[in-house]
């Protein structure tokens, strides 16, 4: 298989910490809150202002539990590997948020 189509490897990650997935969980129940609430808006009809603002938090909340998500892994790569291999980690977490 060429190499462009094969999956990358993916390094071993140190276990997440317990307060980080908490905080990461409680985000995205928020964000699953405010997603709901769009559906039920549309179901009663509610203005296109109110939705569009209702979907403007729930991503804002996705991006916050993305900016965190990251910035927890670069914290970790910088104080637990290799300098070679933690800038990699860290191109690859930079590669990611660029396809947004």
């Amino acid at each position: 298989m060429p190499r462009l189509l094969q999956p990358a490897a993916r390094a071993v990650e140190p276990p997440h910490n317990p307060a980080q997935v908490k905080r990461v969980r409680d985000r995205l129940r928020r964000a699953e809150g405010q997603v709901r609430g769009v559906q039920r808006m549309l179901d009663e009809n509610r203005p296109c202002e109110d939705i569009v603002t209702q979907l403007l938090a729930a991503r804002s909340a996705l991006d916050r539990v993305i900016r965190d998500v990251v910035s927890e892994r670069v914290g970790e790569c910088l104080s637990t590997l290799p300098p070679e291999q933690a800038r990699t980690a860290i191109s690859r977490a930079v590669g990611l948020l660029m396809r947004s």
